[in-house]
């Protein structure tokens, strides 16, 4: 689904922050994307998200890059941010009645998956409520609303869980595995490994803006001579060197 091949870029054209990255998402798979702050995993999303152009390489979502078809391209995507991004001047059901029009859903289909997410966040009683009034968490619940509320082919997931209260972070693991049970493409960007273990059917592990170790955890051990390590223990091996 997601395909990224031998990317290098940044914000500028001279100063690369990544070198080289390639990179594979399945249908039916959940990827962790793993590093250091500053180590380039901001960088990978913002590039696959089109935010930012590559000075080389491809990224491509079903075969089809940004420059063919943007609306294509855009549309099999639901990104949720590590910071979420709201409209001050629109209520939470607002912000998912916009969600619902942009990616053209019918009613039914949006009144069903609403009513759903709204009772497994606990946000029932906030539909009429600005978000600009609510907690991180709440704001970051949502972004999560809006994001599973089109159930795309592909999920961009950048630490979702921080503010998140205990209930919420089960409510949105269990949303990331109902959807790639269903089919979907999910990148997940987290610094809480032992989840990430738990999660993950495989893993993009980044250190300086490189790919340090990539694959399942069996290959990683491999890959870093260390068989029998936790993904804890891979990653301080890779960022001690």
């Amino acid at each position: 689904m997601l395909d990224v091949q031998n990317v290098t870029g940044g914000y500028t054209a001279d100063m690369p922050v990544i070198h080289d990255i390639s990179l594979r998402v399945e249908p039916h798979e959940i990827v962790g994307l793993i590093g250091m702050n500053g180590a380039g995993k901001s960088t990978i999303l913002k590039h696959i998200l089109g935010l930012l152009r590559p000075t080389s390489g491809t990224i491509r979502i079903n075969g089809t890059a940004l420059d063919q078809d943007p609306v294509a391209f855009r549309s099999l995507i639901a990104y949720i941010p590590e910071t979420p991004k709201l409209y001050e001047e629109l209520t939470l059901g607002e912000h998912l009645d916009l969600t619902r029009m942009v990616y053209r859903l019918d009613d039914q289909t949006f009144q069903e998956r609403s009513k759903r997410l709204l009772e497994m966040f606990r946000m029932s009683d906030k539909v009429d409520l600005f978000p600009n009034t609510f907690s991180k968490g709440m704001q970051q619940k949502v972004m999560i609303l809006c994001a599973f509320l089109v159930q795309p082919a592909l999920f961009i997931v950048d630490e979702p869980f921080v503010g998140l209260d205990p209930l919420a972070i089960q409510s949105l693991l269990e949303l990331l595995v109902e959807m790639k049970n269903h089919g979907a493409a999910i990148l997940l960007s987290t610094h809480i490994l032992a989840m990430a273990q738990t999660y993950c059917d495989r893993f993009v592990m980044v250190n300086n803006g490189q790919v340090a170790l990539y694959g399942a955890l069996p290959e990683m051990r491999e890959q870093a001579g260390n068989p029998g390590a936790t993904l804890d223990q891979l990653f301080v091996q890779v960022v001690k060197g």
